[in-house]
This record gives C-alpha cells, sequence and structure tokens, in this order.
C-alpha cells in the first residue's frame, strides 16, 4: 500500500513539473514585448513621412561663429520626468512625452531663426514658429555655456509657450568665442565702423544706431531678414492703391460719359435743369425758370 502511494505522489510531481514547463515555455512565447518609445520628429530618417513632426518653415541658414558650424548636423537629447527634449542646433528643438498613451504629445518646441546679440556678443540662438500654442507659435531661446562636453543640461519654460534650454559646450569657453564682429566680412566691418563713428559724433540717434546695425547683422545673415515681409507689403499696399485709383479713374469717366449723354438728352428736348454747384469753382449757374439750353452752359461769369 505504501508502495503504491510513492507511486502515485511520484506520477502527480511529475505531472507538475510538465505542466510547470509547459506553462513557462509554450505561453511565454505570445506574450507581448512593449518596446521603449522612439525618437519621434525631424530627426529620425526611419520613420515614415507621414508620421514625422511636419514644421512650418525651413530653418534659416547656418550663421554666427565658424567655429560653432561644427555642431550642425548633430543631435542632443535630456531626459527631464516624461519628456525627452531633443536639441539639433542650427536647425530645431522638439519634445516627445515618453509614454505609452494613445495620444502620448511629441512636438516642435522651435525652428532654428536667428541669433541674439547684445555689446558685441552672441548671447543666444531663437528657435522660432514652433507648433502652435493657443494664439501664438511655440519658440525657444537656446544659451550657450561654457562647459567640457557638448551636452544639453536643463529645460524650461520661463512664459507660457517660451522654453529656455541651456547647452553647455567648450567651443564658447574662449573669450572671445561669442564676439559678433569677427564674424562678419571686411566690407560689413567698414559699415559697422562708419555706424559707430556717426553714433561716437552725435550724428544719429540711438535709434538710428540700432536700426543700421540691425541692417548690418541682417546682411551677415546673423538676423532674419524682414526687408522681403516689408516689401511684400508694401507692395500689396502698393497694388491696392493702385487698383483702387485705377477703378476711381473708370468710374469717374463712366460718369462724365452718362452726364454728358444726359445733357444732350435734355438739350434735345429743350428740357433745362441746372449744373452742379460745386462743378466750377467761382462760376455761378446760370439758367433761370425762362430760359431754355440751346447747347451753352448758361453760366455767366461774376465780376
Amino acid at each position: 500500500m505504501c508502495s503504491l502511494n510513492r507511486r502515485i505522489s511520484g506520477l502527480m510531481r511529475t505531472w507538475v513539473v510538465c505542466l510547470s514547463f509547459y506553462f513557462s515555455h509554450g505561453l511565454a512565447g505570445k506574450m507581448k514585448i512593449v518596446e521603449e518609445p522612439n525618437t519621434f520628429g525631424l530627426n529620425n530618417p526611419f520613420m515614415a513621412q507621414g508620421t514625422r513632426l511636419q514644421p512650418k518653415v525651413p530653418p534659416s541658414p547656418v550663421s554666427g561663429p565658424v567655429h560653432l558650424h561644427h555642431l550642425a548636423g548633430k543631435c542632443f537629447s535630456l531626459m527631464e520626468s516624461m519628456y525627452k527634449y531633443e536639441f539639433c542646433p542650427f536647425h530645431n528643438v522638439t519634445q516627445h512625452e515618453q509614454s505609452f498613451r494613445w495620444n502620448a504629445y511629441s512636438g516642435i518646441l522651435g525652428i532654428w531663426q536667428e541669433w541674439e546679440m547684445a555689446n558685441n556678443t552672441f548671447t543666444g540662438m531663437w528657435m522660432r514658429d514652433g507648433d502652435t500654442c493657443g494664439t501664438r507659435n511655440r519658440e525657444t531661446k537656446v544659451i550657450l555655456v561654457c562647459s567640457n562636453s557638448s551636452r544639453l543640461v536643463s529645460v524650461s519654460e520661463p512664459s507660457t509657450c517660451v522654453y529656455s534650454l541651456t547647452f553647455e559646450t567648450p567651443l564658447v569657453c574662449h573669450p572671445h568665442s561669442l564676439l559678433v564682429y569677427p564674424t562678419l566680412d571686411e566690407k560689413l566691418q567698414k559699415e559697422w565702423d562708419e555706424v559707430e563713428q556717426a553714433r561716437y559724433e552725435g550724428l544719429i540717434t540711438e535709434q538710428g544706431y540700432n536700426n543700421l546695425l540691425r541692417d548690418i547683422f541682417e546682411d551677415a545673415g546673423l538676423l532674419k531678414s524682414s526687408k522681403v515681409t516689408e516689401t511684400a507689403q508694401e507692395a500689396e499696399v502698393d497694388s491696392e492703391k493702385h487698383n483702387s485709383l485705377q477703378k476711381c479713374q473708370q468710374d469717374y469717366q463712366k460718369q462724365s460719359e452718362e452726364i454728358a449723354r444726359l445733357r444732350a438728352l435734355l438739350t434735345q428736348n429743350n428740357i433745362p435743369f441746372e449744373a452742379q454747384p460745386n462743378e466750377e469753382r467761382g462760376a455761378v449757374t446760370g439758367p433761370t425758370k425762362d430760359q431754355h439750353l440751346r447747347g451753352d452752359t448758361g453760366l455767366m461769369d461774376v465780376l
């Protein structure tokens, strides 16, 4: 009897081991493996075009200190909370929510536009025309800080839809690495010298000085030029004025022809009429009840 019980117990243990092996290996192949979220957006060439983020404008050309041009084509990432930020100098800034929600946010915080400058120094890179945020577009200012390595170290949102990124790099550690004047060609440097001289001699106002400097920076490609926009707007206004004046002249011609036709018709039928008081300054309308027009205007000069 004891021998039979031992055999039954052994068979039960063998059966349990087989079931455990089946569930641990057979069902394991059917388990869904969730992958880590990909890097979405403008900088992932392996994403289908329809799933990429769509920029509103192309980035401006690479500009500024030549030694910083080496950053073009590279991207630097930072994880903060549930978001991954990606900064691609002279290209864009993007934000990606690292969650598995069906509507996880991925968006553009700004496209490379222009430099911020003050006192002959580059103080920041402006990324503008990002995704819509209420009634405006998202924009980001990137501040460059000296460090031993190039990396994105912090992201903040000082005001709604306006972000601030701090980017560390050894490329800005030299005391002259962010000076504006050396990045200009000889012609623009000469123009800047003349502007500075005019300001020193009091020939231009501070506002005029700033406007002239902006023109120089726009010509150098450091600031996004507003001349094209202004020219287009001026052309549109001029076109509207031209169209309005042309229409006015056409209407005046039609009215003059109609008045001449009606006058001729009245004259043919001997019907008296009075000219408008403002037709000729300094003249008095002549026809009275007893007078009939005979091809003349009926005007009399008043002495």
